[in-house]
């Protein structure tokens, strides 16, 4: 038997990633090395921890990450060894693997002005309702049976939401719990598509959305839009289902007036469409209150999509689908055939934040943010910005020339940025900058958009 050995281990506290994740990680490239061989004692947890100046929970949760995946062995009474299965890669395949090493994102490097859309701020929760919702969720304990639709009282719940933040009126009996709006969006698209099918999708529009489409052997047709949203007159007569985000089109900004909405809801009627509504940033205005959701208008035609993503954060992995009844049992037996479910501890979580109005006052306290946000990229780009009037980005309109080198010339000095241009299907016919100011402090916008403004060329849009 080998003694204790000393291992060359560090940590890292400023690079984002967990202490018990990296101590686990380098043991574990030991191992996948021969640094580390079979039979080889580790030293105990306390005295790791010791060297290490970390507590001795995270070199404990590091050793028990390794015993489930079957690198140590512990034996009573004796201390915690190297399994004896645990040898060196020697193969093609596994060398391969060892070459592609886990990456932990960060939103964006230190000291960097993060203005990509889609991200929201995340660091405004009410802690004290937070742990209050889980506490709850945790006490329930797991769902032997879960339901593919959600759980009831939750979609008690979404139902009374939608109708007093959007204006549908909808019953729980029209809800399905998902994970998400591509969640939502694939089981539409697993139910109601047949391979060849023609599913129209914005262009620009959410790459997501042609991906999703496409994985289930749809015909994907970009659909042109304008600065107020999809156009109407351009949309073929031959689509199964057309995507849109009405709300807040994306990435343009436009929101789809009223009389635009009641045009495109008689066209589904007159050639059989489903139309799928991304509710997308409706819960984010900031002129007037949101227009009628196309669900509202038109029941029968139209699936609703949602998704606390934006509100609460994408980590939290809750969304809904509102559709008629027969429509929504179909998927609920496709979902069941998948067996695609939702958390139930999350819906569990949720259904607290709802039921106690955590939920609402969060999102009240976000709108006055945000708000404030929105004004400092307008006071900073003025008559640059368009698509202002709701959610978390807007659009900066640019000659196709200037965008690529604008593009680079903010990264050069610490400002992240999206482009029109990365969201189309095919060649490119709208151009400039989407500037997201969700994840970025008012402070960081300000920033942002002064080196943005620098960078525009005197012939500006």
């Amino acid at each position: 038997m080998r003694p204790t050995i000393d291992l060359p281990l560090v940590v890292d506290r400023g690079c984002g990633v967990p202490l018990a994740v990296q101590v686990a990680g380098q043991l574990r490239e030991a191992m996948r090395t021969g640094g580390l061989k079979a039979g080889e004692r580790l030293p105990s947890s306390r005295h790791l921890a010791a060297l290490l100046g970390v507590s001795r929970t995270v070199v404990t949760n590091a050793y028990q990450q390794l015993y489930a995946e079957g690198w140590l062995d512990g034996r009573h009474g004796s201390g915690t060894y190297v399994a004896d299965g645990a040898l060196p890669y020697d193969r093609p395949a596994a060398r391969a693997a060892e070459a592609r090493p886990a990456v932990y994102k960060e939103a964006a490097p230190p000291g960097v002005v993060d203005l990509r859309p889609g991200r929201p701020w995340v660091l405004e929760y009410d802690t004290a309702a937070w742990r209050r919702a889980w506490r709850s969720a945790g006490e329930a304990g797991p769902d032997a049976f879960p339901d593919p639709y959600g759980h009831p009282e939750l979609r008690e719940l979404l139902a009374d939401h939608l109708r007093r933040a959007r204006a549908v009126p909808v019953g729980a009996g029209n809800v399905m719990v998902t994970r998400s709006t591509s969640n939502g969006l694939d089981l539409i698209a697993a139910t109601l598509l047949r391979p060849g099918d023609r599913v129209g999708v914005e262009e620009p529009g959410w790459r997501a959305a042609r991906r999703i489409f496409a994985s289930r052997g749809a015909q994907v047709v970009p659909c042109p839009v304008d600065e107020q949203g999809v156009i109407v007159e351009a949309l073929p007569d031959d689509l199964r289902v057309l995507y849109t985000t009405p709300a807040h089109q994306y990435p343009v900004g436009g929101r789809l007036p009223i009389p635009r909405r009641e045009k495109l809801l008689a066209w589904a009627r007159r050639t059989g469409a489903i139309v799928v509504e991304d509710d997308y940033d409706a819960e984010f205005r900031y002129d007037v209150a949101p227009l009628p959701a196309l669900y509202g208008l038109d029941p029968e035609r139209v699936v609703l999509l949602g998704t606390l993503s934006k509100s609460l954060g994408p980590d939290v992995g809750l969304g809904w689908l509102v559709a008629p009844a027969d429509l929504l049992d179909a998927v609920a037996e496709r979902r069941d055939q998948l067996a695609d479910r939702t958390s139930g501890p999350v819906q569990r979580a949720v259904a607290t934040l709802l039921e106690r109005g955590d939920l609402d006052r969060h999102l009240r306290r976000m709108r006055l943010e945000y708000a404030r946000r929105r004004a400092a990229i307008v006071e900073a780009l003025g008559p640059y910005v368009r698509g202002d009037t709701a959610g978390l980005h807007v659009m900066v309109p640019l000659p196709a020339a200037v965008v690529p080198g604008l593009v680079r010339q903010a990264g050069e000095r610490g400002v992240l940025v999206d482009t029109a241009e990365a969201h189309h299907f095919g060649p490119p016919r709208v151009h400039g900058l989407v500037l997201g100011y969700g994840s970025a402090s008012r402070a960081d916008v300000r920033r942002g958009c002064a080196v943005i403004r620098e960078l525009i060329p005197p012939e500006g849009v």
